[in-house]
């Protein structure tokens, strides 16, 4: 059953409209871990009369993947920025992909919030606009993962040529203009040894070799907590994101672990340099003689208060900007131009089984996403 047949869309055109396009992107499952091709197709159906590029890939595990540039218009202005894919579906009871709207107007489902209601409001606001106002559409996948669909759009043939002055990544903010943000560096750390029945003495448990780098890693992540030289009074927490998880792969306890993996996420703004961790890491594993890889993601994202996108945005939202310690695609795409964080709804609810957003806060956003447009071709 199509998912707008399930749902009471408001009386409103534009609530209507917004409820339909957010709930039939939600019904299609588009978890990183998956082709996106099914939602790309969707969502390209709603842009006839657009020039577009289909920019497809495949992704590390041989999936298939397809970003989107879509432009209609002289060239210049504005892009409007969203992602297809979603994170797992961790912690669902209901079906994450069977779109309800509730009594109080409140759309829920897997990526309604993060970010398929704000990546539909971007798709109708630019569908708005008079033919003579420049709009294009960037539309990624894997921005959950490895970013790799945002760095497809950056090295773009359309994109480039079309000379953007500035780019919106319509991530959930509230509609509070976010000037800047920080990037993440990704590390795998991996200990070999040898499986064996831990009763025989003939096995090499992994985790022994993983204790002394993670003794380093406690300390180096106490410094970042502590050390207010490590730190950027801007952001809320001042402090930089250092985040480790540890897997053995399901080993049971009467085996000795073969592998054991430790991944870490480093977060940090752009007034931090990111050499001294970056050494501290590696030298930390070769001294534990432990398999390193790791993942850089473009310099954090950061505009002055004056710059004119930003002083754009807060004229029309009313909201002063702020930074959050998050991160978007705006880390690839500032290679195409300067770029905002500006989007409807809340991150309170993104990443979890309640994730839901207000149509009326989607449908708001249309017309603010039409004149950033307009005002931006300027």
């Amino acid at each position: 059953m199509p998912a707008d047949s399930r749902l009471q869309a408001s009386p409103s055109d534009d609530r209507a409209a917004i409820t339909r396009l957010t709930s039939d992107l939600v019904a299609i499952d588009s978890r990183s871990s998956l082709s996106n091709l099914p939602i790309a197709e969707r969502i390209e159906a709603e842009l006839a009369g657009f020039e577009l590029e289909r920019l497809d890939y495949a992704d590390a595990n041989g999936v298939a993947k397809r970003a989107l540039v879509a432009h209609r218009g002289p060239p210049g202005g504005l892009a409007l920025s969203g992602h297809m894919d979603t994170v797992p579906d961790t912690g669902w009871q209901a079906n994450p992909w069977e779109p309800r709207l509730d009594a109080e107007g409140v759309l829920h489902g897997l990526g309604s919030v993060d970010m398929k209601g704000p990546l539909a409001a971007c798709i109708l606001a630019a569908r708005a606009v008079p033919a003579h106002v420049p709009a294009t559409l960037l539309i990624t996948t894997d921005e959950e993962t490895t970013k790799a669909g945002a760095r497809a759009v950056a090295g773009s043939a359309l994109a480039r040529r079309l000379g953007l002055r500035g780019i919106v990544v319509a991530e959930p903010t509230g509609m509070v203009p976010v000037r800047g943000h920080r990037a993440s560096i990704n590390f795998i750390i991996r200990a070999h040894g040898v499986q064996a029945h831990s009763s025989t003495g003939q096995g090499r448990n992994a985790n022994w070799a993983l204790i002394p780098f993670l003794v380093e890693m406690q300390a180096l992540a106490a410094r970042l907590r502590q050390d207010p030289a490590l730190h950027d009074a801007a952001y809320d927490p001042p402090a930089p994101d250092f985040n480790l998880v540890l897997d053995n792969h399901g080993t049971a306890v009467n085996v000795t672990v073969p592998l054991a993996t430790c991944r870490i996420k480093f977060r940090y703004s752009r007034s931090l340099d990111p050499a001294p961790v970056l050494a501290a890491v590696r030298d930390a594993a070769e001294r534990a003689g432990l398999e390193l890889e790791k993942t850089v993601e473009g310099n954090p994202p950061e505009l002055a208060p004056d710059h004119p996108l930003v002083r754009l945005a807060c004229e029309l939202t009313g909201r002063a900007a702020t930074t959050v310690p998050f991160g978007t695609d705006a880390s690839e795409l500032q290679a195409l131009a300067p770029c905002l964080v500006l989007g409807p709804g809340g991150i309170g609810t993104a990443h979890t089984p309640r994730e839901c957003v207000a149509v009326a806060d989607l449908a708001a956003a249309v017309p603010i996403f039409a004149r950033l447009l307009e005002r931006g071709a300027g």
